[in-house]
């Protein structure tokens, strides 16, 4: 609807204005997840002291997309115990195994999934100890852990119990490296073990006669697996639409000229539109909870989004960017940017 809804919108502006032209654009994407026919595994370890904390030990970096946030939810999901009392230990070599790179949108989906594993590893340990059954519920006050199935609940005093050189008393561990294969000869293979979806469309102002562009609206629909924290993967694709916003129309790099960020521009909150995010969860069979990674595809159809807008609103198709006023000009002109 917002395709149909945005051209007739544009349709009316272009009928009584010759110097501010709107046009709409899509961009569509598939990205893979993760290394490229590579192995990349993650670790994640997480343990109960003898004083009841439960401490994740995470390797993996947290460099703004929230993936601190993102391991413990899932830990804690998969362990059966409150988010709350979750505490995180992160970027301690001595005491975290190797999470590998924050990149290629693979935390989530492959630390993530170390994460839940770690979890499941922790929980099956207690319940064996107790020889609970699956469905039984945990629960920790003070250094006391107890096992809820049935009426009464089986107790285990953490005190009891001998700790490691971490001082946890008790301890899971889970691995994993997605499945994929390298390419043959022919680029034939399994490289990735999962893709993300994305569409976006951009609704455009083009001001013919300064051959300024402005970014008036974006939808943006995303395959995310399954949003274990929305306002997170939210924020990703916020944050991706931003960064292609400056790809497209402003971010430039001359070697020897461009020094500073006087000269380097980004954008700031008032060139950024409204944007619209739509999540389809359809649950990856692999992802910790059917989650996928997001990191990437909010970047990637945002330009084509935006370049194909400018066409849809001037005639013109631009081939480089970022479109410059000087640029755009120059084309409209019928002249070689």
């Amino acid at each position: 609807p917002r395709w149909a809804e945005w051209k007739a919108t544009a349709a009316a502006v272009n009928r009584t204005s010759v110097v501010k032209r709107q046009g709409v654009g899509i961009g569509c994407m598939w990205y893979g997840i993760g290394n490229t026919s590579m192995s990349n595994p993650s670790t994640m370890r997480i343990g109960v002291g003898r004083d009841g904390g439960v401490t994740l030990y995470s390797g993996a970096l947290d460099i703004g997309q929230g993936s601190n946030t993102i391991m413990a939810q899932i830990a804690a999901d998969a362990l059966g115990l409150p988010y709350e009392r979750i505490h995180l230990v992160t970027g301690d070599t001595d005491r975290t195994a190797d999470a590998g790179k924050t990149s290629a949108s693979r935390q989530t989906y492959v630390s993530g999934k170390a994460a839940e594993l770690a979890g499941r590893d922790l929980r099956t340990r207690i319940l064996r100890m107790t020889n609970a059954g699956s469905d039984a519920e945990l629960s920790i006050h003070g250094a006391t852990l107890f096992v809820y199935e049935g009426e009464s609940p089986t107790v285990i005093d953490l005190r009891g119990l001998k700790p490691d050189a971490n001082g946890d008393v008790l301890l899971g561990e889970g691995t994993f490296d997605p499945p994929t294969s390298p390419l043959d000869a022919d680029g034939q293979g399994v490289p990735y073990a999962s893709y993300a979806f994305a569409a976006q469309i951009a609704l455009v102002e083009v001001d013919i006669e300064l051959g300024t562009t402005k970014v008036l609206r974006m939808a943006a629909a995303h395959d995310v697996g399954r949003a274990i924290n929305p306002l997170q993967v939210e924020g990703q694709i916020h944050g991706g639409i931003a960064q292609g916003l400056g790809l497209a129309l402003m971010e430039e790099y001359i070697p020897g000229r461009t020094e500073n960020l006087h000269d380097y521009l980004i954008p700031t909150v008032g060139d950024m539109p409204q944007i619209e995010v739509m999540l389809i969860e359809d649950p990856d069979p692999l992802g910790p909870s059917g989650a996928k990674g997001v990191g990437e595809p909010g970047l990637v159809p945002t330009a084509p989004a935006i370049l194909g807008a400018i066409h849809d609103a001037t005639g013109v198709r631009m081939r480089q960017v970022p479109v410059l006023p000087h640029r755009l000009r120059a084309a409209l002109r019928g002249e070689r940017p």
